[in-house]
């Protein structure tokens, strides 16, 4: 047992699905091995990517995901500077990155924010996302799992906090609910905390997995996240594509995967976590009942 995990799983426990195939078939194949229904309007939740030359995922690695799905890709402003700040160039951003080529494009946050009501949360009594959220009935979550240099990694549970937050909302939960204009100098664990409240928000509001679902892609593993434009290289090999219904699940197995290369290339990538309390979110998410660290993890590798 991998010392990151709190608890053995059950027969209760949620399903993490697993390839190794990192493509288009794997990526579907991944999906469908969930057995999760899409309802009314799609949106994909991803990452564009801060130019020139981040990590995000390729339009041509999900692009038939998305067309499956029949799926509007979502995005929301950022809050720090950058090129994906202002809405007329986060647009740009995505043109220019390939994602308006394959689906319908919006960003969420263009035109302000809405609040969700946070329960059971020691930081956070609300959280703001762009107000378009509102709009689809259903979200496909597709997070390139990577280290971050203030949360030490990013998977789903960030995308749907710090990913779904609007420009306003991401100053919320980095200030742990002190700030609505500035995303800086806020209290580590209250950060890592409010990123989790701020995902239940998100999964509360869609019906605790009914109307929402995950599916981490596990390449280019750097310790630093797609919102450097410059990311240092990988010091590990790709491992491959998870998904669950579960997103504190999911990310638990993708922090497992790392944990098993510790003491070989995935060194630093443990070390940018531990650094920055990383595993604290996943403990915090638990506790609050975004989801389980306990997980069933089944391969549909033949």
């Amino acid at each position: 047992m991998n010392k990151t995990k709190s608890v053995q799983p059950t027969g209760d426990s949620p399903i993490v699905y697993m390839t190794t195939d990192i493509s288009p078939d794997g990526l579907t194949a991944v999906y469908k091995a969930m057995d999760w229904k899409p309802v009314g309007k799609v949106a994909v939740k991803l990452s564009t990517g801060e130019p020139p030359a981040s990590n995000y995922l390729r339009p041509e690695l999900i692009k038939n995901l998305v067309q499956a799905v029949n799926g509007t890709i979502v995005e929301c402003n950022t809050a720090y500077g950058g090129s994906r700040e202002k809405t007329s160039m986060h647009y740009k951003v995505a043109k220019d990155h390939g994602f308006t080529a394959i689906a319908d494009f919006q960003i969420l946050d263009e035109n302000g924010s809405m609040s969700l009501p946070v329960s059971g949360g020691s930081c956070l009594t609300e959280n703001f996302v762009g107000v378009s959220f509102k709009d689809y009935d259903s979200y496909l979550i597709l997070s390139h799992f990577k280290g971050h240099a203030m949360a030490g990694f990013g998977g789903a549970v960030k995308n749907i906090s710090i990913g779904l937050g609007s420009s306003k909302g991401k100053c919320w939960i980095h200030s742990g609910g002190t700030s609505l204009t500035s995303p800086w100098n806020g209290e580590q664990n209250a950060f890592l905390e409010s990123m989790a409240e701020a995902g239940k928000s998100v999964s509360d509001y869609l019906g605790n997995g009914e109307r929402i679902a995950y599916v981490n892609v596990m390449n280019r593993l750097s310790v630093d996240c797609d919102c450097d434009g410059n990311p240092a290289e990988p010091e590990m090999n790709d491992i491959g594509i998870l998904a669950s219904t579960d997103p504190v699940a999911l990310d638990q197995a993708c922090v497992d995967f790392i944990y098993e290369q510790k003491d070989g290339d995935g060194a630093s990538l443990v070390n940018r976590i531990e650094s920055r309390n990383g595993l604290h979110t996943l403990e915090h998410s638990e506790k609050i009942g975004l989801g389980s660290r306990a997980y069933r993890l089944i391969s549909i590798d033949k």
